[in-house]
């Protein structure tokens, strides 16, 4: 039997260098560049280096660095600062709630107090208790269909009027009218609903409202055609499989035991740079109504944030930022993060209560742009 595991400890080792020099490299992109060389058979190193790029995905402003690293590497070639020690920070992880990997390593101590945002990771389990905003969630899902923002669809439909005329239907009335056209047929694009994305900070400055706020993303998950929903804090997590249960207490505790960094530290930027880097959550966003369910004590750098919204927004079709933080009249974004981030935010309001949270959302379709 041939020994792989030298082999690919070499290839698992330089997307470990990546995240070391900043890039953002999910789990699903390894995988997919391990998968590609077997497919590929390659012959030189230059095949792995163009898989490499193909599913890395290295910004092209970061190309000449990308490729720097990857001969040093593999070539052995020589970078300046590249024996630095690396970062005590570990990065980022994305998972997926249909991934078949490790299971999350929980950590034995506990967090009694929430109060703070920080960057370190605290990996726990939390049980979820009966919710007591279950008749707002119902009105809420009753009214959510009519409610949704929706989007111009692939197919047609018959109309009474407009500038779309129905050919097809014409010839065919023609054929039974010995050739003649009798009525006009106009036809028009159905309407679907809009794929709306929400993201939960589950750090510990949000301890207190993580319950509710899953409570919430359940019903949403139940009344609306599509959506996705992540947990966001040290690690991003997809959690839209299990709140698809009907059993809203069954949902909860899937979903709590899928989640590894309950009332940990806060890396908002971190997080979704991750969402981004994954290309088949990022595409999830295009053309979506993006929900952040976050007071934005980002403990990291705010360039990061920033980058990471600006780059949403040129996808997403709304962003609206709940935060508790805006119950208050006189609240203005004052951390760095929020500040930088409020100009690619089409909305950014009160999130303090389920009841807050579930009117901004209604009001989606008649949401202006900024």
């Amino acid at each position: 039997m041939t020994d792989t595991a030298g082999p690919i400890a070499h290839f698992l080792s330089f997307t470990a260098l990546l995240r070391r020099a900043g890039f953002a490299v999910a789990p699903e992109q390894t995988i997919a560049w391990l998968s590609a060389i077997e497919l590929l058979g390659p012959q030189e190193i230059g095949d792995v280096r163009r898989a490499a790029r193909a599913t890395l995905a290295p910004p092209p402003e970061r190309f000449a660095e990308f490729d720097a690293l990857f001969d040093a590497h593999f070539l052995g070639a020589i970078v300046p600062g590249l024996e630095a020690e690396p970062s005590e920070e570990e990065p980022l992880k994305a998972a997926d709630d249909s991934s078949v990997g490790p299971e999350p390593i929980f950590s034995e101590d506990t967090r009694e107090s929430g109060a703070q945002a920080t960057t370190a990771e605290q990996l726990s389990a939390r049980r979820f208790g009966p919710g007591s905003e279950s008749e707002i969630l119902r009105l809420f899902s009753r009214a959510l269909p009519a409610r949704m923002p929706k989007r111009r669809g692939y197919r047609w439909r018959s109309a009474r009027g407009g500038a779309g005329t129905d050919a097809r239907r014409m010839f065919r009335d023609a054929m039974r009218h010995a050739g003649e056209f009798v009525q006009l047929r106009h036809r028009q694009r159905r309407l679907r609903q809009r794929r709306v994305v929400v993201l939960i900070d589950v750090s510990g400055s949000m301890k207190e409202r993580t319950q509710a706020h899953l409570a919430f993303a359940h019903a949403l998950a139940r009344a609306a055609d599509s959506v996705e929903i992540f947990t966001m804090g040290t690690r991003l997590t997809r959690i839209t499989r299990p709140l698809r249960l009907r059993n809203s207490e069954q949902a909860m505790t899937a979903a709590s035991l899928l989640v590894a960094d309950w009332d940990g530290g806060t890396r908002i930027g971190d997080a979704l740079n991750a969402y981004l880097a994954v290309p088949r959550f990022a595409a999830l966003a295009r053309g979506a109504a993006l929900v952040v369910l976050s007071d934005g004590l980002e403990r990291g750098d705010p360039t990061a944030m920033a980058d990471a919204v600006a780059r949403l927004a040129r996808l997403c079709w709304r962003i609206i930022w709940l935060t508790p933080l805006a119950a208050d009249p006189a609240f203005q974004a004052r951390t760095a993060g929020l500040v930088a981030s409020r100009p690619y935010l089409d909305r950014l309001s009160d999130g303090s209560s389920i009841e807050t949270i579930c009117a901004n959302v209604l009001d989606m379709a008649n949401e202006k742009a900024a």
